[in-house]
């Protein structure tokens, strides 16, 4: 297939605009955004995106689980369609970028092919799949898992957030839960453009992360249960304190990614303390550790480690220690023709590239299990994410979404 002309670009300042639009719906406390999975502000969000592609031509559906398919027609009816996206979902406290770029990116071909009055064989089709970040229904991409199989729809919808509210329950209040089964399309490829999500490449003053293989990861969910008493009246030697046992599991997570680098990372995010006041010893901490690898051996090697020694560091303290595993993974290895897809397009617009290990979890580990799947990254200041300072440059934006631009279009099949 004919590559695309160097001189094809996308609207750098249309992209950023949207990104910067789509920002002003459920708006953070510090400049980024609160725009968590099917609340009122996910499906304010919703509503702009199906707008504007409706308004460049794209006919949307929307699946079982709330995923949103924008689909642009191709020339040939029977050609597989080639989709691109991402997610619109954010963190409580996230930024402007995660996610949103790759999904507006998407978006922004289209509008551009329709700029230029480009027709493609096989139909374009942009995404939005739901829940990507998993912060209040865990777990993490998962309208992505239920595509892929690896999660059952019907668990899916009883997932619950901190208040009780079903995540099916919820999807179908605010008005997004589709008819479409899961699962049941058939794609040529997908691609998915991201923020790096750390600091390589901005470090490295590379402008493309070319995106060889996404990390595994194992989320852990521990209990350490001691024994609730008075800090001013209970004897030190006499103490069962949970809070010592997550201190020391603290450090045993940290030992044990520690003798794996450098390829592995562990830590302890999301921690509940109970009764959780000033003048009671922790009776109780619940605690999830998250542990990532794109070496699957190294990853297994991790989670034994850990779930041979913790009981006893636990049992030391007078405390009972018990886990399951919450949330997982196993590393994805990306399709070669995608990725040299990717790598080809950074090399003919003349953007720096550098083979890159996603460190984050995202839409495209899932969908690689039934589709040839491929990921760009671009900088992000710092690598910070999740995070309301989290910040990348127009420059950056337009680079990668050029990149895309570039690796979509060729695999969809320019019609001359």
């Amino acid at each position: 297939m004919a590559a695309p002309g160097e001189n094809l670009r996308i609207n750098a300042d249309r992209l950023w605009d949207a990104i910067h639009e789509m920002a002003k719906i459920g708006p953070g406390v510090a400049g980024g955004n609160n725009r968590q999975t099917v609340t009122d502000e996910d499906g304010e969000g919703r509503h702009l995106f199906k707008r504007w592609c409706e308004e460049a031509g794209m006919s949307v559906a929307v699946d079982e689980m709330g995923t949103m398919f924008a689909r642009r027609e191709g020339t040939d009816p029977d050609a597989l369609p080639v989709y691109v996206g991402s997610h619109l979902d954010t963190q409580p406290t996230g930024g402007r970028y995660d996610g949103v770029l790759g999904v507006l990116g998407g978006l922004e071909i289209v509008r551009s092919l329709n700029d230029l009055g480009i027709k493609t064989k096989h139909p374009i089709i942009v995404t939005n799949w739901t829940n990507e970040e998993g912060t209040r229904f865990a777990p993490a991409m998962l309208a992505s898992g239920v595509f892929a199989g690896v999660i059952d729809r019907d668990w899916a919808y009883d997932r619950r957030d901190k208040e009780g509210k079903r995540f099916g329950d919820e999807l179908e209040r605010i008005g997004w839960k589709g008819e479409e089964p899961v699962g049941g399309r058939k794609m040529k490829a997908f691609f998915e453009l991201h923020i790096e999500q750390g600091p390589i490449l901005e470090a490295e003053e590379i402008d493309i992360g070319v995106v060889t293989h996404g990390q595994g990861l194992r989320w852990i969910e521990c209990t350490v249960t001691g024994k609730g008493s008075h800090t001013g009246s209970t004897p030190m030697p006499m103490r069962k304190n949970a809070g010592r046992g997550l201190a020391q599991i603290t450090e045993l997570v940290h030992e044990i990614a520690m003798k794996h680098q450098p390829n592995a990372v562990g830590a302890i995010g999301q921690i509940d303390v109970y009764p959780n006041s000033r003048n009671i010893i922790p009776e109780k901490v619940v605690f999830t550790i998250d542990f990532r690898s794109h070496l699957i051996n190294t990853l297994e090697a991790m989670v034994a480690e850990f779930e041979e020694k913790a009981p006893g560091i636990c049992e030391a303290l007078g405390c009972s220690f018990e886990s399951t595993i919450a949330g997982r993974f196993d590393p994805p290895a990306f399709n070669e023709t995608c990725v040299k897809a990717i790598r080809d397009a950074a090399e003919r617009l003349g953007y720096s590239h550098r083979n890159i290990v996603s460190g984050a979890g995202h839409d495209a580990c899932w969908i690689n299990r039934v589709a040839p799947t491929a990921m760009v990254m671009c900088p992000c200041v710092d690598g910070l994410s999740h995070n309301e300072a989290e910040e990348i440059s127009k420059e950056w934006a337009q680079a990668g979404a050029d990149v895309l631009f570039h690796a979509v279009v060729e695999t969809a099949e320019i019609v001359e």
